[in-house]
């Protein structure tokens, strides 16, 4: 979906008007951020977009990792895919098996005295992530039906760097 597409569907929920007054934005800008931006001058730059070019330029993800807390989320990076014949499924679903278990010790190990850190905590977080994104590469990787893209996938004990755009 494009991000004029996220802005239309979003505005659909509340009033365009609304948001242009507590913005303190004209009504008509608010309208164009939800048109695709073309040529003829139809639509505008919107929010969504220029947050994205703010992204890319400085390559740092925490933008979004404090968008995703604000709205009760939390950011996981997918890993790219581009999946290749030729890797074997077992060696990938045993590695994901065995940081499962891995995470699982974790979470058991910090709860033995009935209470869990600040710091057992992050690292529980930081344990669940790496899982996650390297899940989804194996999920990814099993939707295109090929595997060659797991082998660039760091394992969940490498782990991919959170506050970097690749």
């Amino acid at each position: 979906m494009e991000s004029h597409e996220v802005l239309r569907n979003a505005f659909a929920k509340t009033s365009p008007k609304a948001v242009a007054s507590d913005l303190g934005i004209s009504l008509s800008l608010v309208y164009k951020w939800a048109e695709k931006q073309s040529d003829d001058g139809s639509g505008s730059r919107n929010p969504l977009d220029r947050l994205m070019k703010i992204i890319e330029l400085s390559s740092d993800l925490r933008i979004v990792e404090w968008l995703c807390q604000q709205t009760g989320g939390y950011f996981v990076r997918n890993p790219k895919s581009s999946c290749e014949k030729g890797f074997q499924v077992l060696p990938a679903t045993n590695e994901i098996v065995g940081q499962f278990s891995v995470l699982l010790q974790q979470i058991s190990t910090a709860a033995l005295d009935h209470s869990i850190s600040k710091k057992e905590a992050k690292e529980i977080r930081e344990c669940w992530d790496k899982l996650k994104s390297y899940a989804e590469g194996f999920v990814r990787c099993c939707e295109e039906g090929d595997y060659d893209q797991m082998m660039e996938i760091p394992k969940p004990s490498e782990g991919p760097s959170r506050y970097t755009v690749k």
